[in-house]
């Protein structure tokens, strides 16, 4: 356990590099379980839940070495020593589901614990089900288990009801060694899932439409080992452009991809801040305008991501004028606006809408991380929080943000970090 100190700070400015996408990894890492070769993952996160994906691994019979100095993970797959996931991994990430597909596809059999991670809300894995139940899989799911048997999977045609991240990567890995063509219908469209049907590719999958809301997999009868540079994480790259904004700074991040967050960069130009696109990466700047209020609502990708929703809310909170934020996603993803309150925030929540006034002069205080995104969000409010914000269970945000403390230190936050027994 450990604790976050956070005093008011200036306006952040400087220059910070994104580091690859956690939610890339983490299945790109499960992936490897298709086929016993070797793999070089770079661009890297060194992350909690990437720590717990290579524990996983290892527990599987793979071979990984962690090399952190060059951002690179090498994965050497021997044969499958088990086919059970227990509870004390899967309970500390919820990506250790990701497992379920591949390892069903080599070898007909997988048992896996029910996920845990992050609060936030209900994310069943129904779905994830179902689409293996249509490729041929029998599947029991008690007592806290998902056992899956099957001699050979088929293809065949998947349509999602909501368009889910992980079900639809958990399709699509399965599918690559099914006999015969898988269509995902509704798939999600998170360039996450396109960085997945990338490196399948690599491996010799045959993956069309990744991106899309129709996905088209071609099974084959194996794959093999392949190297692989993981995205830049786009909520990594969120939070920054909204640490520039809520502190009125000036930052340059470099190793960001603009597209992927169009929809930060578009509500954030409504509030005033200035984002210019250079050679040498994306220049956001809090400083230029007095900042107003917007509205937000979240949806799947390319709509706004939940993934900054409680960002964006802590913002808010400093804005001149009323602001509106809609949680469409997970019904229980407002917990961080109990803590944001703690410090002034005077945000009231009604179902799945929260209304937040604006023009608030923060305060710090002594406040926990809820989840991942929250714990960013109370950060953030904590460096433009007048007097000292103490910040505990930050061990959410161990799983999300790599060097999380550096990289802010190095735009000149006044935060430290103290771990405790």
């Amino acid at each position: 356990m450990g604790k976050f100190i956070i005093e008011q700070s200036a306006p952040l400015c400087g220059e910070v590099e994104i580091s690859g996408a956690k939610n890339a990894v983490l299945p790109i890492m499960a992936a490897t379980i298709l086929a016993e070769d070797t793999y070089e993952i770079n661009d890297a996160p060194q992350l909690r839940d990437v720590d717990v994906m290579c524990r996983l691994l290892r527990q599987m019979g793979a071979e990984v070495e962690e090399d952190y100095t060059q951002n690179k993970i090498n994965i050497k797959m021997g044969p499958i020593t088990a086919e059970e996931v227990p509870y004390d991994l899967v309970k500390r990430m919820r990506a250790s589901f990701f497992v379920l597909g591949p390892l069903l596809a080599k070898t007909g059999r997988a048992k896996i614990a029910l996920p845990g991670g992050c609060t936030i809300g209900d994310r069943p894995v129904e779905l994830h089900l179902k689409g293996l139940r249509i490729l041929g899989a029998q599947i029991n799911d008690a007592h806290g288990y998902v056992e899956a048997v099957a001699d050979k999977l088929k293809g065949g045609k998947v349509y999602l009801d909501f368009p889910s991240v992980g079900a639809t990567e958990n399709i699509m890995m399965a599918a690559t060694l099914a006999e015969g063509v898988t269509f995902i219908e509704n798939a999600a469209q998170e360039p996450e899932i396109v960085d997945l049907a990338n490196f399948l590719n690599k491996m010799g999958a045959k993956i069309k439409g990744a991106g899309t809301d129709t996905i088209k997999i071609e099974g084959v009868e194996a794959l093999h080992g392949c190297r692989h540079a993981v995205i830049p994480d786009r909520i990594e790259t969120g939070t920054f452009m909204v640490a520039a904004a809520i502190s009125r700074g000036d930052i340059l991040i470099r190793n960001a991809v603009s597209d992927h967050v169009k929809p930060v960069i578009a509500k954030l130009i409504e509030c005033g801040v200035v984002i210019d696109e250079t050679d040498e990466g994306m220049r956001v700047r809090g400083d230029v305008n007095p900042l107003i209020a917007t509205d937000i609502k979240t949806l799947p990708y390319p709509g706004f991501p939940t993934d900054m929703q409680a960002q964006f809310m802590a913002l808010l909170t400093t804005v001149e004028g009323p602001s509106v934020v809609i949680e469409n996603v997970f019904e229980n993803r407002f917990m961080h606006v109990g803590e944001l309150n703690r410090m002034g925030a005077n945000i009231k929540i009604d179902g799945k809408s929260s209304m937040i006034p604006g023009g608030k002069h923060l305060y710090g205080a002594e406040v926990i991380c809820t989840d991942l995104r929250g714990g960013a969000a109370v950060v953030l409010a904590g460096l433009v929080a007048e007097g000292t914000t103490e910040v505990s269970e930050i061990y959410h945000v161990d799983r999300g943000y790599e060097k999380f403390v550096e990289k802010l230190t190095g735009l000149g936050a006044k935060i430290s970090r103290i771990d405790e027994e």
